[in-house]
């Protein structure tokens, strides 16, 4: 500990922040760009106040931690609302407005839009009357398959 406490320098942090950054250029994944700018944080700390080896070790741990955990909650955060045309669930409820005789197609007015409309052409494996409550079992392209409720 000793030989990194006297050879690791400010500006080695700060070195090792940059190809942190280089790296996430290459990778695209957002990881490592939080613990390069902990590495860069730790290297303009270090400048200013004269720390041990060990101390910038658990500051850049710290760091990077703290950097990772905060950007994940931004992400699951901003994938928690309804946005565009991803506000539907498969389960979501309807009414069939034209007869669905299969192999024929009919179509269900959604209580809630679905990508976007609330009207759209559906399939179903068994028969099922106008005015029939059903629900989403998948969305298969342009087509909705529905059951019965």
């Amino acid at each position: 500990m000793d030989f990194l406490n006297e050879h690791v320098l400010w500006w080695h942090w700060v070195v090792f922040g940059l190809l942190l950054f280089i790296g996430e250029l290459l990778s695209g994944t957002f990881l490592l760009l939080g613990i390069g700018i902990a590495a860069v944080v730790t290297g303009l700390l270090t400048w200013l106040l004269p720390l041990s080896f060990t101390a910038e070790l658990l500051l850049w741990s710290a760091g990077s931690a703290v950097v990772v955990v905060l950007w994940y909650r931004h992400f699951r955060r901003a994938g928690d609302h309804e946005s565009g045309q991803a506000g539907y669930r498969v389960d979501t409820p309807g009414t069939v407005t034209e007869p669905i005789e299969p192999p024929a197609r009919g179509r269900v007015l959604f209580d809630a839009p679905v990508l976007g409309n609330r009207e759209w052409p559906a399939f179903a494996d068994r028969p099922i009357a106008q005015g029939a409550r059903v629900r989403i079992v998948e969305v298969s392209g342009q087509l909705i398959k529905v059951e019965e409720i």
